[in-house]
């Protein structure tokens, strides 16, 4: 099972910078950037909430599942 992070998809769909997200979400640069290269093994709803309302998307436009193959 993988859960594969495509942040950086809907950013740059919204033309909307790292910085620029960072300041609208309140959460640092270094930890938006983790997450944006899917460095991170947990994400807090309240961080996915702030992603969704400030880039105007739903969570499954950032998450995808993607089933292990066998």
């Amino acid at each position: 099972m993988a859960i594969i992070l495509r942040l950086d998809r809907v950013m740059a769909d919204r033309k909307m910078t790292l910085n620029e997200l960072s300041e609208r979400v309140g959460v640092s640069n270094v930890n938006l950037s983790k997450l944006k290269t899917g460095k991170v093994s947990a994400v807090r709803f309240s961080t996915l909430n702030a992603i969704c309302k400030a880039l105007g998307c739903q969570p499954g436009d950032i998450l995808e599942y993607v089933e292990d193959e066998e």
